[in-house]
């Protein structure tokens, strides 16, 4: 919180960005140092909300008990649905006590041993994985990282956790491609349509993949969320399992196949970092998390104001959105030393990239071992690994990735 005279966001100079130009797709963060270098909060006019730029200003948006995540249905409600049914139900979009009360839920049935259960069996598919970008590239003398690794790995690992038979699993990344299109701003009718089909055949499968848990329950998450109740005896409802079981599709995929395809580009074009980690894996835990620092796969965050909240001497009015830039965060040179360098040794190291507070990704855990595999098992069986072409950037802002990622073995 900040003491200062508190004003209307929206006389604060507009937010220094076009989030439709490529360049700034391209490169943001000149963009955000010159905004944190003119105030830490930020009214973006063609957003409709509120963006905080600095470290504090987002730490205090991620923590603040009066900026939750209150979730407004996507309109016009006869077209979404089940769009709407996944997000009302879920832990991210509810505060207490529903989240109290999801949250406990979950957790418990996440702390039945599920995420070491999967570490031995996440090592091997890595390797098997990297094993066939490594036949891509002699075969081919290149190889796309995302598609051979980055986008299978996370996709498998949630369906293994959540029990999908093996033969469904194709259907799951295309569901999730879809559905996360709605995060981003104007985003046309045709993707919107599209969002609400892959959301409705989601839905339709878990609802039958839960009754098949309830009737022979399995050693995975789908049968422990059936199975897991309250202190009081309560349950999930089947609309709250369905919708954990897609906001951790979701999360866990969309995050995890960025962070690797982010993190290993910045890699390639930082060789000497490279080198270090092929030289030294003991160095991969704070990789990890310099990657998720270094290039964040999830820009921005929003919260609603319940009541008047002041962010870095703003005021956000109840019913008003502010978002975390978590981009911008994440370069703040008042919390990282030299943040536009790229340095695998960097500790501390407390980006938001995992947020903060009672949203707090209970995934987190489970994302550093899916990271830490991919990057053992390629600086093990492709150390020297180098691009083979310029990769083509996403075109979308709030959720930040790559189409592609060629490799080559140097």
């Amino acid at each position: 919180m900040d003491a200062s005279p508190a004003q209307d966001l929206r006389s604060v100079t507009v937010a220094s960005f076009d989030q439709h130009d490529p360049a700034f797709i391209a490169d943001p963060y000149p963009a955000f140092a010159a905004m944190r270098a003119e105030a830490g909060v930020h009214w973006h006019e063609e957003l409709g909300v509120a963006v905080a730029v600095s470290h504090a200003a987002a730490s205090a948006v991620l923590r603040h008990r009066s900026l939750g995540r209150i979730w407004t249905d996507a309109t016009p409600l006869d077209r979404f649905a089940s769009f709407n049914l996944l997000h009302r139900n879920s832990l991210l979009e509810n505060e207490p006590p529903t989240h109290s009360r999801l949250r406990r839920l979950v957790a418990a049935a996440f702390g039945r041993g599920h995420v070491e259960r999967l570490r031995p069996w996440i090592a091997d598919l890595a390797d098997r994985l990297v094993d066939g970008l490594v036949d891509g590239i002699a075969a081919e003398g290149r190889a796309d990282l995302l598609a051979h690794v980055a986008a299978p790995l996370p996709v498998e690992v949630i369906a293994e956790l959540l029990g999908v038979p093996a033969v469904d699993r194709p259907l799951l990344q295309p569901w999730s491609n879809a559905i996360v299109k709605m995060y981003e701003y104007g985003l046309p009718a045709d993707k919107q349509a599209a969002a609400e089909r892959a959301a409705g055949e989601f839905v339709s499968y878990l609802r039958e993949l839960v009754a098949l848990r309830r009737g022979a329950p399995g050693d995975d998450l789908v049968s422990d969320l059936v199975a897991v109740t309250d202190a009081d005896g309560a349950k999930l409802t089947e609309d709250e399992l369905v919708a954990t079981a897609v906001l951790l599709l979701m999360a866990g995929h969309e995050a995890t196949v960025n962070v690797i395809g982010n993190g290993v580009q910045a890699l390639m074009n930082h060789p000497g970092e490279w080198r270090r980690l092929v030289a030294d894996r003991s160095l991969l835990p704070t990789a990890v998390e310099e990657l998720i620092r270094y290039d964040s796969p999830l820009q921005l965050f929003e919260r609603t104001a319940t009541e008047p909240v002041t962010i870095a001497g703003h005021v956000v009015e109840p019913g008003r959105k502010i978002a975390a830039l978590l981009g911008a965060a994440a370069r703040d040179p008042e919390v990282f030393a030299d943040p536009d360098t790229f340095d695998i040794t960097r500790n501390p190291n407390p980006h938001l990239g995992f947020g903060m507070g009672i949203h707090y990704c209970l995934g987190a855990p489970l994302a550093r071992i899916e990271v830490q595999a991919a990057l053992s098992s390629l600086a093990r069986k492709l150390p020297t690994a180098t691009l083979a072409a310029t990769p083509r950037r996403r075109e979308e802002f709030v959720i930040r990735g790559l189409h592609d990622l060629p490799l080559t073995a140097g």
